[in-house]
């Protein structure tokens, strides 16, 4: 196994792998209020099966290219992660997304950990262009796509049902040269 640093606060990313089955589940509900406003990861991780068959889906993603899930830890703690949902080499493609524990939100974490992740598969796998799909009313979302900066394609409007309410998607892209560019400058 493997840790990344995420900064000198104790913060790490590291995959998360079906046999943290139980540590997902145990965050995922002292988060799942706050994760689960937006996001239906909360609603997918109801139980320890549910939370093993969650992460298994996303190993099975990593073996066949197609997508990966890691875990930010704290001190030890698990309090949130990354993801790439939707991964195409040969298209040259990808989907991002993120979710955090609300005591673990104002550190940075998810930025830091997504340029990881974003740095990876762009000079990694090649990827030209990373999306973020966000529900109109995540506005902290919105907040991290800009600072890493994406820029909004468009919405798509009334296109997701989250709890029982249809949602406005954004989408927003950031494609390999933008990305390259910008972290040169930084």
């Amino acid at each position: 196994m493997y840790a990344l640093t995420l900064g000198d606060d104790g913060a790490e990313l590291r995959p998360l792998e079906p046999w943290r089955a139980e540590e997902f589940l145990t965050h995922m509900d002292r988060g799942r209020e706050f994760v689960g406003r937006h996001i239906a990861l909360a609603d997918a991780v109801s139980d320890a099966a549910a939370a093993r068959a969650f992460l298994q889906a996303y190993a099975e993603k990593a073996a066949a290219d197609t997508g990966r899930i890691h875990g930010i830890w704290v001190d030890g703690k698990l309090v949130g992660g990354v993801l790439v949902r939707i991964m195409d080499v040969g298209q040259g493609t990808a989907e991002v997304g993120c979710w955090l524990e609300s005591a673990a939100v104002g550190r940075g974490l998810v930025t830091r950990a997504c340029r990881l992740l974003i740095d990876w598969l762009v000079a990694e796998r090649g990827i030209q262009r990373v999306e973020w799909r966000v529900s109109s009313a995540n506005e902290p979302s919105i907040a991290a796509a800009r600072r890493l900066g994406f820029r909004r394609d468009g919405v798509l409007r009334q296109s997701s049902v989250h709890h029982g309410e249809r949602q406005d998607i954004e989408v927003w892209s950031v494609l390999a040269d933008e990305w390259r560019a910008a972290r040169e400058r930084t």
